[in-house]
């Protein structure tokens, strides 16, 4: 139990990386109706980028804006294949993810593993999070605007902000009409290849930011640590969305909703963790979360369906 207390600010810090990773799955899942496979590369292509050219002397901000534009490349990349080449959306995501392995390998040098030397305090203290600075926190080393829960919860807050700014434009909406009902969506004389092409550009760009700011926290970039990335942002958002849908109606808590099922998911994977699971079955639980939690609504429907109130001729 003990363990597990220790662990919570480093499983949280966590959670709210993976949660902006989780929001852009969610414009494409819920906003696009796409299962866009391609945030597995994608979020890769983010940390590769930031970490090669931050550790290069490029400035933090700089790399960090470099990790999104490549991401949305990636998204693009994605797009096009689906509405220019006319490949199933899912096949696009998948041909996009195997293409970014080489891709991202390319931008590392063809090392499976790029670190950030943060032995170096004068790196370290350039980083924006970092796992270290958890401890650092704790011991009074450093202060607490330096900790990873709150650098993160600004950078969420700022996203959702902008995110619920930008749906609430023309072309927002239109990007989520394409989505609720794309035949409509062509007879209002909105451009659905478009809409869907900048949704997964804009998807893809917030992974790969959600990408750099893993990197930074585990001070390193590595060939594998994508791989999954849609399980998670699934779990997620259904997560979210079964535990707050009734009490979240408005769009920018239901953004929120989604970050809080990143944290709910990192925590209870600790506590599985701290519980002494073998990591190698972490996988399996994953699948299993994702597999319960999008059954549960089916399950609602099925098994316990909503009673009609009778009698509205005599109140007619």
């Amino acid at each position: 139990m003990l363990n597990l207390i220790n662990a919570l600010p480093g499983a949280v810090s966590q959670g709210l990386i993976w949660g902006i990773m989780a929001i852009g799955v969610y414009i494409t899942y819920k906003l696009l109706d796409i299962a866009d496979l391609s945030v597995d590369g994608s979020f890769c292509t983010g940390a590769a980028a930031f970490v090669v050219l931050f550790t290069n002397g490029v400035n933090l901000w700089l790399a960090m804006l470099a990790a999104v534009l490549v991401g949305m490349i990636a998204g693009l990349a994605t797009g096009l294949l689906h509405t220019f080449c006319g490949i199933p959306a899912i096949l696009s995501g998948i041909l996009t993810q195997l293409g970014l392995y080489s891709i991202n390998l390319a931008i590392m040098g063809m090392k499976s593993t790029v670190a950030v030397n943060i032995t170096d305090t004068a790196t370290l203290d350039k980083l924006l999070v970092s796992l270290r600075f958890v401890q650092d926190v704790a011991k009074g080393e450093r202060p607490l605007y330096r900790h990873p829960i709150f650098v993160v919860g600004i950078f969420t807050a700022a996203l959702i902000a902008v995110l619920y700014w930008f749906f609430g434009t023309e072309l927002g909406c239109s990007l989520r009409a394409t989505g609720s009902n794309p035949n409509m969506a062509r007879a209002q004389g909105i451009n659905t290849d478009f809409t869907k092409v900048l949704g997964l550009m804009l998807s893809n760009g917030i992974v790969a930011l959600s990408g750099a700011l893993l990197a930074q926290f585990n001070s390193a970039s590595e060939i594998n640590m994508g791989r999954g990335a849609i399980v998670i942002g699934l779990a997620a958002v259904i997560i979210g969305e079964v535990l707050f849908s009734k009490l979240f109606r408005n769009f920018a808590l239901n953004l929120l909703a989604v970050s809080i099922g990143a944290i709910i998911y990192y925590v209870v994977i600790q506590a599985v963790l701290a519980m002494g699971m073998n990591p190698n079955y972490l996988k399996l639980l994953s699948a299993t979360v994702v597999a319960v939690f999008l059954s549960v609504p089916y399950w609602k429907e099925k098994y316990m369906p909503v009673k009609v109130k009778t009698g509205g001729l005599q109140d007619a």
